[in-house]
């Protein structure tokens, strides 16, 4: 009866582990081919077969990249993003996620764009555009069926999606 009573206590406890939540005022940017340091699509972890690439559509099986501080999520955890209505992954590491970090102040930077060309000043113009300021909250342990925008929200030449962000969007699990 010992043994019983303990597999369903660590199972609960497991559970609880995993619930969805939310949590709020984080700061959001986006990155891409051209600011990624160096320039390119390369991410500092291996996430989902991507092999050290960043992408993604935003759903949940394929989750856009999100660089951030070490230690702000577990390496390739995914959350949901309502200012974007898309999935996001922890792929990759960005430097003033890190000082912000640091500074008691959460920060993730989404990848924007492609894998494989390099947009230039006009994905850095639409990537300033995409940043609206403000803090924005994010769920952790989604379910996997919220509803996404699979829209890109760069594309070379000169497209940017800024209609594709609700900053009023709720988290809510």
């Amino acid at each position: 009866m010992k043994c019983i009573t303990s597999v369903a206590l660590l199972s609960t406890l497991l559970s609880l582990g995993t619930a969805c939540s939310t949590e709020s005022n984080f700061v959001v940017t986006f990155y891409g081919y051209p600011d990624n340091s160096p320039p390119g699509p390369g991410t500092a972890h291996n996430c989902g077969g991507r092999n050290y690439i960043a992408g993604g559509t935003g759903t949940y099986s394929n989750p856009l990249t999100m660089a951030t501080a070490p230690g702000e999520f577990n390496v390739c955890e995914i959350i949901y993003l309502p200012l974007l209505t898309k999935y996001v992954r922890y792929e990759d590491d960005c430097a003033q996620c890190i000082t912000d970090h640091n500074n008691g102040q959460n920060h993730i930077d989404i990848w924007t764009g492609s894998s494989t060309v390099n947009g230039g000043q006009n994905q850095i113009n639409c990537e300033d555009n995409l940043t609206l300021g403000g803090k924005y909250s994010i769920v952790r342990n989604p379910p996997t069926n919220y509803g996404v925008n699979t829209a890109p929200l760069f594309v070379a030449p000169n497209t940017c999606n800024t209609q594709d962000v609700y900053p009023s969007n709720p988290a809510h699990c």
